[in-house]
């Protein structure tokens, strides 16, 4: 079965976004399910899940769009449910699509924007706009954008208040792979500044590459939460064997206690890998200590071991092994 993990050691006082066993009920049908993490100061969160999992529902309830069924989600202490002006002063948010006026120009779109909170004047508006790098395009009109810069003038509105916490919905979807890299850059600007960021994304790729630490969704209910570091290793990897003769090898590994040869590694490993597989290659699953004795095993019985590779899970195989296939990109 399943566990929902979060690593205790991360979680201090400066918790920013605190979610504590939040479920959704739609009619009869329970959309969220008992769902629990926190968010802290200066780290990229990523809520990892395929499309209809639950992802959106949760972040419109983050941000007050919807209530709860049960459950509590705050801000800085603050109740977003009960203390919706305290809690909310802090967020910064694009749900789904950013929200824009394609017949004005950007900075019209920021001033727009800027009227309805106080304190945000033609200073922070510039300053927005220096840090999401659109100081040459801001006065066009928004309709001459690509979807990249789009992305960026959302992000630029949802700073405008000073926030502490940064929510993202899908913020690659549609873009470009020079897109995807800018926007992922400039995210870990945000953080490393201090910003909390929390992404929501069904790409197994850019979380890995992104995010501190994850939480992943799946039907409703979070089956993880971690650092990505701490889900891939605490969870088995592969060992790719180059063993000569193979068969002799093979038998050698299927009768060792511990190990499991892996009989369709190519539905299991990265396509890289398996391009710089051998012919004799076999995989197994063990645990890294066995590798030596194992070694010993089959350099007494005379087969010669070519090389030993150790190939660690990534979030796309560690997620197919928690919901047994549910398909994510």
């Amino acid at each position: 079965m399943v566990r929902a993990m979060e690593n205790k050691k991360d979680i201090t006082d400066n918790v920013v976004l605190s979610v504590e066993h939040i479920s959704k009920r739609i009619g009869k049908k329970m959309i969220i399910k008992d769902v629990t993490f926190n968010v802290v100061e200066g780290e990229i969160f990523g809520f990892l899940g395929p499309n209809g999992a639950g992802k959106t529902t949760t972040i419109r309830m983050l941000v007050d769009l919807i209530k709860p069924s049960s459950g509590t989600i705050k801000v800085y202490g603050y109740d977003v449910n009960r203390d919706q002006e305290n809690a909310l002063q802090y967020v910064g948010s694009i749900v789904e699509n950013p929200e824009v006026y394609t017949y004005l120009t950007g900075w019209e779109n920021l001033e727009h924007f800027a009227r309805m909170q106080s304190g945000v004047d033609a200073v922070r508006i510039q300053e927005v706009v220096d840090i999401v790098r659109l100081d040459q395009r801001i006065h066009d009109k928004v309709r001459t954008y690509s979807l990249g810069m789009r992305q960026r003038l959302g992000i630029a509105q949802a700073l405008l208040g000073r926030p502490k916490l940064l929510i993202l919905d899908e913020p690659t979807n549609g873009l470009d792979p020079k897109g995807i890299k800018e926007l992922r850059v400039f995210i870990r600007q945000l953080a490393a500044e201090g910003m909390a960021v929390f992404v929501s994304s069904h790409l197994l790729s850019e979380i890995q590459l992104l995010c501190d630490r994850v939480a992943i969704i799946s039907q409703g209910s979070v089956l993880a939460v971690g650092g990505v570091h701490e889900l891939v290793s605490e969870n088995a990897g592969y060992v790719i064997w180059d063993v000569e003769p193979m068969l002799e090898g093979r038998n050698i590994l299927v009768a060792s206690e511990g190990v499991r040869v892996i009989e369709s590694a190519e539905s299991l490993l990265d396509d890289t890998i398996i391009a710089g597989m051998s012919a004799n290659s076999i995989v197994t699953q063990n645990g890294e200590e066995l590798v030596p004795s194992i070694i010993s095993q089959l350099v007494n019985a005379g087969i010669a071991v070519k090389s030993v590779n150790k190939i660690n899970p990534t979030l796309e195989q560690l997620f197919l092994q928690m919901t047994e296939g549910e398909n994510i990109e």
